[in-house]
């Protein structure tokens, strides 16, 4: 996770949480203490977790979506996603893509959109920041959060070929979706609240009422966009269901492209 994107998680957590502290505390004497919001680690890449997710953790609500974009540095031959796979289907292993680290989103992004097309792309997992290499064309391509690579893109550094989400972005207009050339292709970065097993679920329903009215709020909705983000409103149920598709999705990517924690 980059401090871009960490520091983007914490407002909105922030923007979600403080506006429900009063309320709650109203209507049923919650909190009593400060909430701490814990970061899990990827439950489908460790097999090692000392606790379950889907048993352990209660869904509350859906924060955000953010989207990816597939990137090229301008010397790529390539000046559209067909393109693009028509040239890594002639050159298999030639072209090189950046992550940041086994497992990352911008690894299994890759490695799905690698078994679907039919194609071989060679990752290169980084530490840190993978951008300068990926603007001065020492790896050619990446899978990238548009947050992270909107300005390199209006400045014509970086080639924007295709967004990974289900349909095009605000920020992106022109930029058409991987699914239109791959069917079926999706891939998000996401981020959502869940609260103990245990947790009454009148607490749990305040929550997600609460978190869902800030999401809809305009300002937030346009903010999200301009950052190539938008709110996940979900219920506790519809959030449950999309949690185990997504554990299902990419623990099989991870076996099938023998992903290994770094």
């Amino acid at each position: 996770m980059t401090l871009q994107r960490r520091r983007f998680l914490h407002l909105v957590a922030g923007a979600a949480a403080l506006p429900a502290l009063p309320r709650l505390a109203s209507a049923l004497d919650y909190p009593t203490r400060p909430v701490r919001i814990v970061v899990p680690i990827n439950t489908s890449l460790y097999d090692n977790l000392d606790f379950d997710l889907v048993r352990d953790i209660a869904p509350v609500a859906g924060l955000v979506r953010l989207g990816l974009v597939i990137v090229v540095h301008p010397s790529v031959p390539a000046q559209t996603f067909a393109e693009f796979i028509a040239y890594a289907k002639a050159n298999p292993g030639t072209i090189n893509y950046a992550s940041v680290g086994s497992g990352a989103a911008t690894n299994v992004a890759g490695e799905l959109f690698k078994a679907m097309a039919g194609i071989k792309l060679v990752n290169v997992p980084y530490r840190g920041n993978y951008l300068p290499d990926l603007l001065s064309g020492q790896v050619q391509a990446s899978f990238t959060p548009i947050l992270q690579s909107l300005e390199y893109i209006k400045a014509g550094k970086l080639r924007a070929l295709a967004v990974t989400g289900a349909t095009r972005w605000d920020s992106l207009p022109n930029v058409p979706t991987a699914a239109e050339f791959v069917p079926g292709y999706e891939a998000y970065v996401w981020d959502a609240v869940g609260a103990p097993a245990k947790t009454p679920v009148e607490i749990i329903e305040a929550l997600n009422k609460v978190i869902n009215a800030v999401l809809l709020d305009p300002t937030i909705k346009v903010q999200f966009a301009s950052l190539g983000a938008e709110p996940m409103l979900m219920t506790p149920g519809e959030l449950g269901t999309y949690i185990t598709s997504e554990i299902d999705k990419w623990g099989q990517i991870v076996k099938t492209a023998r992903i290994k924690a770094d």
